[in-house]
Protein backbone atom coordinates (compact mmCIF):
# COMPACT_ATOMS: atom_id res chain seq x y z
CA UNK A 1 0.00 0.00 0.00
CA UNK A 2 1.83 2.97 -1.63
CA UNK A 3 5.24 3.33 0.82
CA UNK A 4 3.38 4.25 4.34
CA UNK A 5 3.53 0.47 6.13
CA UNK A 6 2.91 1.63 9.65
CA UNK A 7 0.50 4.29 11.13
CA UNK A 8 3.96 6.22 12.75
CA UNK A 9 5.26 6.38 9.34
CA UNK A 10 1.79 8.01 8.59
CA UNK A 11 2.10 10.34 11.46
CA UNK A 12 6.17 11.75 10.11
CA UNK A 13 4.39 12.23 7.21
CA UNK A 14 1.92 14.53 8.64
CA UNK A 15 5.12 16.39 10.24
CA UNK A 16 6.63 17.01 6.90
CA UNK A 17 3.27 19.48 5.78
CA UNK A 18 1.53 22.37 7.12
CA UNK A 19 0.50 22.41 10.28
CA UNK A 20 -3.36 22.94 9.96
CA UNK A 21 -5.84 24.03 12.65
CA UNK A 22 -8.36 21.74 13.93
CA UNK A 23 -11.22 22.57 15.98
CA UNK A 24 -12.23 20.19 18.50
CA UNK A 25 -15.84 20.01 20.18
CA UNK A 26 -16.09 19.85 23.35
CA UNK A 27 -12.42 18.96 24.30
CA UNK A 28 -12.87 18.82 28.07
CA UNK A 29 -11.68 14.97 28.18
CA UNK A 30 -8.29 13.86 29.11
CA UNK A 31 -8.62 11.65 26.44
CA UNK A 32 -9.06 13.83 23.94
CA UNK A 33 -6.13 16.64 25.70
CA UNK A 34 -4.04 13.64 25.86
CA UNK A 35 -3.99 13.34 22.29
CA UNK A 36 -3.46 17.01 21.82
CA UNK A 37 -0.96 17.53 24.23
CA UNK A 38 1.15 14.96 22.37
CA UNK A 39 0.11 15.98 18.59
CA UNK A 40 1.07 19.49 20.28
CA UNK A 41 4.47 18.18 21.36
CA UNK A 42 4.99 16.05 17.99
CA UNK A 43 4.44 19.32 16.16
CA UNK A 44 2.03 17.94 14.01
CA UNK A 45 -0.83 20.43 14.36
CA UNK A 46 -2.54 23.65 15.77
CA UNK A 47 -5.58 23.68 17.88
CA UNK A 48 -9.04 25.37 18.63
CA UNK A 49 -10.46 23.63 21.63
CA UNK A 50 -14.51 24.40 22.12
CA UNK A 51 -15.65 23.64 25.32
CA UNK A 52 -15.60 24.35 29.74
CA UNK A 53 -12.49 26.05 30.04
CA UNK A 54 -12.55 25.64 33.75
CA UNK A 55 -12.93 21.47 33.11
CA UNK A 56 -10.25 21.45 29.92
CA UNK A 57 -7.86 23.31 32.86
CA UNK A 58 -8.69 20.85 35.02
CA UNK A 59 -8.25 17.90 32.85
CA UNK A 60 -5.14 18.94 31.38
CA UNK A 61 -3.95 19.74 34.81
CA UNK A 62 -4.51 16.20 35.73
CA UNK A 63 -2.32 15.15 32.40
CA UNK A 64 0.44 17.50 33.45
CA UNK A 65 -0.51 19.61 30.38
CA UNK A 66 -0.17 23.20 31.19
CA UNK A 67 -1.90 24.80 28.27
CA UNK A 68 -1.00 28.47 28.59
CA UNK A 69 2.07 27.46 28.06
CA UNK A 70 1.49 26.92 24.30
CA UNK A 71 1.43 30.61 22.15
CA UNK A 72 -1.91 31.65 20.94
CA UNK A 73 -0.94 30.57 17.23
CA UNK A 74 -0.45 27.18 18.14
CA UNK A 75 -3.56 26.51 20.54
CA UNK A 76 -6.40 28.37 20.95
CA UNK A 77 -9.44 28.33 23.87
CA UNK A 78 -12.98 29.35 23.18
CA UNK A 79 -15.00 28.82 26.42
CA UNK A 80 -18.94 27.63 25.48
CA UNK A 81 -21.27 26.77 28.17
CA UNK A 82 -23.14 24.09 26.48
CA UNK A 83 -22.02 21.26 24.88
CA UNK A 84 -24.42 21.51 21.61
CA UNK A 85 -23.03 25.24 21.78
CA UNK A 86 -19.86 23.91 21.38
CA UNK A 87 -20.28 21.64 18.16
CA UNK A 88 -22.00 25.29 16.35
CA UNK A 89 -18.96 26.91 17.46
CA UNK A 90 -16.06 24.26 16.35
CA UNK A 91 -18.37 23.35 13.02
CA UNK A 92 -18.61 27.36 12.55
CA UNK A 93 -14.90 27.94 12.74
CA UNK A 94 -14.26 25.30 9.95
CA UNK A 95 -17.15 26.58 7.42
CA UNK A 96 -15.06 29.52 7.70
CA UNK A 97 -12.00 28.54 7.09
CA UNK A 98 -10.72 29.32 10.64
CA UNK A 99 -9.98 26.15 11.30
CA UNK A 100 -9.18 23.44 9.15
CA UNK A 101 -10.37 20.03 9.96
CA UNK A 102 -13.37 19.41 12.60
CA UNK A 103 -12.60 16.36 15.07
CA UNK A 104 -15.46 14.70 18.06
CA UNK A 105 -14.94 15.94 21.54
CA UNK A 106 -16.97 14.63 24.60
CA UNK A 107 -20.22 15.09 22.54
CA UNK A 108 -22.13 12.35 21.23
CA UNK A 109 -21.74 12.03 17.58
CA UNK A 110 -25.99 12.85 16.40
CA UNK A 111 -25.13 16.09 17.97
CA UNK A 112 -21.68 16.84 16.02
CA UNK A 113 -23.00 15.51 13.01
CA UNK A 114 -26.37 17.55 13.37
CA UNK A 115 -23.96 20.55 13.42
CA UNK A 116 -22.08 19.54 10.71
CA UNK A 117 -24.50 18.85 8.55
CA UNK A 118 -26.80 22.13 9.25
CA UNK A 119 -27.92 23.97 6.01
CA UNK A 120 -26.73 27.45 6.79
CA UNK A 121 -23.23 27.34 8.17
CA UNK A 122 -22.73 23.37 7.90
CA UNK A 123 -20.34 21.11 5.71
CA UNK A 124 -22.29 18.94 3.34
CA UNK A 125 -21.72 18.50 -0.05
CA UNK A 126 -24.36 16.29 -0.75
CA UNK A 127 -22.19 13.28 -0.52
CA UNK A 128 -22.95 10.32 1.68
CA UNK A 129 -20.81 10.61 4.85
CA UNK A 130 -19.36 7.37 5.69
CA UNK A 131 -16.62 5.91 8.20
CA UNK A 132 -13.05 4.98 7.00
CA UNK A 133 -10.73 3.20 9.38
CA UNK A 134 -6.82 2.28 8.63
CA UNK A 135 -5.56 -0.44 10.65
CA UNK A 136 -1.94 -1.50 11.23
CA UNK A 137 -2.38 -5.24 12.22
CA UNK A 138 0.63 -6.94 13.67
CA UNK A 139 2.58 -9.59 11.49
CA UNK A 140 0.60 -7.95 8.28
CA UNK A 141 3.04 -6.57 5.98
CA UNK A 142 1.09 -3.32 5.29
CA UNK A 143 -1.86 -0.94 5.78
CA UNK A 144 -5.45 -1.57 5.12
CA UNK A 145 -8.36 -0.11 5.01
CA UNK A 146 -11.95 -1.02 6.13
CA UNK A 147 -15.22 0.89 5.37
CA UNK A 148 -17.96 1.52 6.83
CA UNK A 149 -18.09 0.05 10.22
CA UNK A 150 -19.75 3.35 11.92
CA UNK A 151 -22.38 5.29 9.80
CA UNK A 152 -24.05 3.26 7.12
CA UNK A 153 -26.49 0.45 8.32
CA UNK A 154 -27.36 -0.75 5.13
CA UNK A 155 -26.22 0.45 2.39
CA UNK A 156 -27.83 0.05 -0.99
CA UNK A 157 -26.05 -0.32 -4.31
CA UNK A 158 -25.88 3.44 -5.27
CA UNK A 159 -24.50 4.26 -1.27
CA UNK A 160 -21.63 1.41 -1.48
CA UNK A 161 -20.68 3.36 -5.04
CA UNK A 162 -20.39 7.01 -2.78
CA UNK A 163 -18.92 4.52 0.46
CA UNK A 164 -16.08 3.51 -2.30
CA UNK A 165 -15.63 6.93 -3.33
CA UNK A 166 -15.27 8.14 -0.08
CA UNK A 167 -12.90 5.74 0.86
CA UNK A 168 -10.81 6.09 -2.55
CA UNK A 169 -11.02 9.86 -1.73
CA UNK A 170 -9.18 9.12 1.73
CA UNK A 171 -6.36 6.55 0.36
CA UNK A 172 -5.58 8.62 -2.45
CA UNK A 173 -5.29 11.56 0.00
CA UNK A 174 -1.95 9.32 1.65
CA UNK A 175 -1.07 8.57 -1.52
CA UNK A 176 -2.09 4.94 -3.01
CA UNK A 177 -3.35 6.51 -6.29
CA UNK A 178 -5.09 3.33 -7.20
CA UNK A 179 -6.39 1.39 -4.15
CA UNK A 180 -7.87 -1.82 -4.50
CA UNK A 181 -11.43 -2.42 -3.23
CA UNK A 182 -12.37 -6.21 -2.20
CA UNK A 183 -16.20 -5.82 -1.71
CA UNK A 184 -16.37 -8.12 1.01
CA UNK A 185 -19.04 -11.24 1.40
CA UNK A 186 -19.83 -14.43 3.17
CA UNK A 187 -18.32 -16.40 -0.18
CA UNK A 188 -16.69 -15.27 -3.24
CA UNK A 189 -19.35 -16.71 -5.71
CA UNK A 190 -22.79 -14.72 -6.38
CA UNK A 191 -25.60 -16.42 -5.00
CA UNK A 192 -28.73 -15.18 -5.06
CA UNK A 193 -29.58 -16.00 -1.68
CA UNK A 194 -27.22 -13.36 -0.59
CA UNK A 195 -27.33 -10.13 -2.30
CA UNK A 196 -24.70 -8.35 -0.35
CA UNK A 197 -22.78 -10.80 -3.01
CA UNK A 198 -24.69 -9.14 -6.54
CA UNK A 199 -24.49 -5.74 -5.40
CA UNK A 200 -20.38 -6.82 -4.84
CA UNK A 201 -20.78 -8.74 -8.74
CA UNK A 202 -22.58 -5.29 -9.86
CA UNK A 203 -20.14 -2.84 -8.00
CA UNK A 204 -17.12 -4.50 -10.11
CA UNK A 205 -18.72 -4.22 -13.40
CA UNK A 206 -19.34 -0.41 -12.43
CA UNK A 207 -16.23 0.01 -11.91
CA UNK A 208 -15.19 -1.63 -15.42
CA UNK A 209 -17.43 0.56 -17.06
CA UNK A 210 -15.87 3.39 -15.62
CA UNK A 211 -18.93 4.85 -13.01
CA UNK A 212 -16.64 4.22 -10.55
CA UNK A 213 -13.03 5.75 -11.15
CA UNK A 214 -9.37 6.20 -9.62
CA UNK A 215 -9.65 2.29 -7.92
CA UNK A 216 -9.64 -1.40 -9.00
CA UNK A 217 -12.31 -3.42 -7.53
CA UNK A 218 -13.20 -7.00 -6.98
CA UNK A 219 -15.91 -8.88 -5.33
CA UNK A 220 -17.41 -10.80 -4.32
CA UNK A 221 -14.81 -12.11 -2.43
CA UNK A 222 -14.88 -13.31 1.17
CA UNK A 223 -13.12 -12.12 4.10
CA UNK A 224 -9.93 -14.56 3.57
CA UNK A 225 -9.30 -14.60 -0.40
CA UNK A 226 -9.51 -10.51 -0.21
CA UNK A 227 -6.17 -10.34 2.11
CA UNK A 228 -4.59 -13.66 1.83
CA UNK A 229 -2.87 -14.63 -1.70
CA UNK A 230 -2.64 -18.58 0.10
CA UNK A 231 -6.09 -18.39 -0.08
CA UNK A 232 -7.20 -16.78 -3.00
CA UNK A 233 -4.97 -19.37 -4.93
CA UNK A 234 -6.26 -22.39 -3.23
CA UNK A 235 -9.55 -21.38 -4.71
CA UNK A 236 -8.19 -20.40 -8.07
CA UNK A 237 -9.16 -16.47 -7.92
CA UNK A 238 -7.29 -14.83 -10.38
CA UNK A 239 -7.52 -11.29 -9.67
CA UNK A 240 -5.34 -8.02 -9.13
CA UNK A 241 -7.71 -7.58 -5.66
CA UNK A 242 -7.55 -10.77 -3.99
CA UNK A 243 -4.64 -10.91 -1.88
CA UNK A 244 -3.96 -7.19 -2.55
CA UNK A 245 -6.83 -5.52 -1.00
CA UNK A 246 -6.18 -2.07 -0.30
CA UNK A 247 -9.63 -1.41 0.97
CA UNK A 248 -12.51 -3.74 2.65
CA UNK A 249 -15.91 -2.60 1.98
CA UNK A 250 -18.24 -4.57 4.41
CA UNK A 251 -21.47 -5.32 2.81
CA UNK A 252 -23.59 -3.66 6.11
CA UNK A 253 -22.46 -2.30 9.16
CA UNK A 254 -22.49 -5.55 11.52
CA UNK A 255 -20.32 -7.11 9.31
CA UNK A 256 -18.00 -3.41 9.54
CA UNK A 257 -18.47 -2.84 12.92
CA UNK A 258 -17.18 -6.59 13.68
CA UNK A 259 -14.58 -6.55 11.88
CA UNK A 260 -13.51 -3.40 13.05
CA UNK A 261 -13.69 -4.55 16.67
CA UNK A 262 -12.20 -8.10 15.81
CA UNK A 263 -8.72 -6.04 14.62
CA UNK A 264 -8.68 -4.51 17.56
CA UNK A 265 -9.24 -6.87 20.44
CA UNK A 266 -8.44 -9.74 18.76
CA UNK A 267 -5.57 -9.02 16.53
CA UNK A 268 -4.24 -5.96 19.00
CA UNK A 269 -4.58 -3.68 15.89
CA UNK A 270 -3.91 0.16 16.20
CA UNK A 271 -6.42 1.96 13.81
CA UNK A 272 -6.87 5.73 12.67
CA UNK A 273 -10.44 6.55 11.83
CA UNK A 274 -11.96 9.76 9.35
CA UNK A 275 -15.40 10.71 8.54
CA UNK A 276 -15.51 11.31 4.72
CA UNK A 277 -17.66 13.13 2.48
CA UNK A 278 -18.33 16.52 4.00
CA UNK A 279 -15.81 19.12 2.98
CA UNK A 280 -13.08 18.53 5.06
CA UNK A 281 -12.30 15.20 7.25
CA UNK A 282 -14.14 14.54 10.24
CA UNK A 283 -12.71 13.10 13.42
CA UNK A 284 -14.81 10.69 14.84
CA UNK A 285 -12.98 8.87 17.55
CA UNK A 286 -14.48 6.68 20.27
CA UNK A 287 -14.23 6.73 23.98
CA UNK A 288 -12.70 3.81 24.41
CA UNK A 289 -9.68 4.10 21.46
CA UNK A 290 -6.54 5.09 23.09
CA UNK A 291 -4.76 8.19 22.67
CA UNK A 292 -2.15 6.96 20.16
CA UNK A 293 -5.42 5.94 18.31
CA UNK A 294 -6.87 9.52 18.73
CA UNK A 295 -3.55 10.79 17.77
CA UNK A 296 -3.19 8.66 14.42
CA UNK A 297 -6.65 9.56 13.25
CA UNK A 298 -5.51 13.26 13.60
CA UNK A 299 -2.24 12.36 11.61
CA UNK A 300 -4.43 10.58 8.90
CA UNK A 301 -7.29 13.47 8.68
CA UNK A 302 -4.18 15.61 8.59
CA UNK A 303 -2.19 14.01 5.73
CA UNK A 304 -5.68 12.80 3.66
CA UNK A 305 -7.16 16.34 3.87
CA UNK A 306 -5.41 17.85 0.60
CA UNK A 307 -7.98 15.14 -1.24
CA UNK A 308 -11.41 17.39 -0.02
Amino acid sequence: MGTIKTLNELKDKTKQERKQMIAIANAADTGILQAVKMALEDGLCRFKLFGDKNKMEKDAAELGFVMDQWPSEELIIEHTEQIDEAAVAAVRSVSSKEADILMKGDIATKNILKAALNKEYGLRTGKILSHVALFEIPNQERLIFLTDAAMNIAPDLQQKAEIINNAVQIAQGIGVEVPKVAAITPVEVVNQAMPSTIDAAVLTQMQRRNQIKGCIIDGPLAFDNAVSITAANQKGIDSEVAGHADILLASSIEAGNALYKSFVYYAQAKVAAVISGAKVPIILTSRADTAENKLYSISLALVSSKSF
